[in-house]
């Protein structure tokens, strides 16, 4: 992890093609401009997060009563 201090104006290059700008400090929030390629997805952390937590619920199926009807079905050779 890096930890660095901006000052309003200051960016940070991430690779050859990711900009992050600080725009403004006002209390305790900091807002900041993101320039990448349309192609990489950007995320707040607490949206992401979700996302992740939903993906993860998706695959575990939460009722296997349905799956009974596999044993009704004939046994191919």
């Amino acid at each position: 992890m890096l930890a660095l201090t901006r000052k309003i104006g200051e960016r940070l290059v991430i690779g050859n093609d990711i900009v992050v700008t600080v725009v403004g400090i006002k209390g305790d929030q900091v807002r900041l401009t993101i320039e990448a390629p349309k192609e990489i997805k950007i995320y707040r952390g607490e949206i992401f997060d979700a996302i992740a937590a939903e993906n993860k619920q998706a695959i575990i199926p939460e009722d296997f009563s349905g799956l009974d009807v596999l044993k009704a079905l004939p046994k191919s050779k």
